[in-house]
């Protein structure tokens, strides 16, 4: 773990730096099915996703803080004692929601977008956090045209309400884990860096 918080208007680098080998050997262990362009592997979901026993969360017009739903940690994260550890840090401060590892196949892209919710000025949301695990040359982050040079076992905060796209031009699939939590004082003075 780093000292201190980089911070670059739209993207912040936290001071936190991750085993990236224990995540790789724990991601390797999980079911990486074949796919083309894009995985998603859950790790925290919402409970009825993950217990398919619980009762499915009633209607609601706001979704974005994750308060509609309670959520749990998936078989995959709990098979995870590193992974588990990563995100327990984060419960220890505040809610975590949605968890997932990320694949994206090498040679494709994910278009230009914003996420309307994730972003740390937006009320009554969460924000994410990227950890790249597999981050190989040529693979590119752009957020307001301009790259972000994250590298694997880093954790960044990105103002993601702002465009982003992901250019994959290495012969790797790039692999990400992203944590969903409430901006709570804690999380925003650690992004803020106060």
């Amino acid at each position: 773990m780093s000292n201190h918080t980089q911070s670059i208007g739209d993207r912040v680098k936290l001071p936190f730096q991750f085993d990236v080998q224990r995540i790789i050997d724990e991601v390797y262990q999980m079911p990486m099915n074949n796919f083309i362009y894009y995985n998603v592997i859950p790790l925290r979901s919402p409970a009825h996703f993950v217990d398919p026993s619980l009762p499915t969360p009633p209607s609601t017009e706001d979704y974005a803080d994750g308060s509609w739903t309670d959520w749990l940690d998936t078989q995959e994260l709990k098979s995870s004692p590193y992974l588990t550890k990563v995100v327990d840090m984060f419960k220890q401060h505040t809610k975590v929601t949605l968890v997932r590892v990320l694949r994206l196949a090498a040679g494709n892209i994910v278009k230009e977008h914003t996420d309307p919710t994730l972003g740390l000025e937006i009320p009554k949301s969460v924000i994410r956090l990227t950890i790249p695990i597999i981050n190989a040359p040529g693979v590119e982050f752009y957020l307001n045209n301009e790259i972000v040079p994250m590298k694997p076992g880093e954790c960044w905060y990105m103002r993601l309400t702002d465009p982003h796209r992901v250019i994959n031009n290495s012969t790797e699939d790039r692999i990400n884990l992203t944590i969903d939590m409430i901006p709570n004082d804690w999380v925003q003075s650690l992004i803020k860096g106060s």
